[in-house]
């Protein structure tokens, strides 16, 4: 479960990383652009979303348990 979470939160940088690309290309055609920055943010918050609630069933499910953190004794 835990692969799968981090794969997950890659997905949401690669989603990122595609935005600001996007972002930062130049091309005559702007408004082709701004659809696919737009589009690809979109895809960011949802995966966010996504990780998000896998988390919780995660937690609810008992696949994964909260250790907190380690105090040294």
């Amino acid at each position: 479960m835990k692969i799968v979470m981090v794969l997950m939160l890659v997905a949401v940088l690669g989603a990122l990383a595609s935005a600001g690309v996007f972002m930062l290309r130049r091309g005559r055609d702007g408004e082709k652009r701004n659809n696919h920055m737009a589009r690809a943010l979109a895809v960011r918050v949802g995966l966010s979303v996504a990780v998000f609630l896998f988390v919780l069933l995660s937690w609810y499910m008992g696949w994964v348990k909260p250790t907190g953190l380690p105090t040294g004794q």
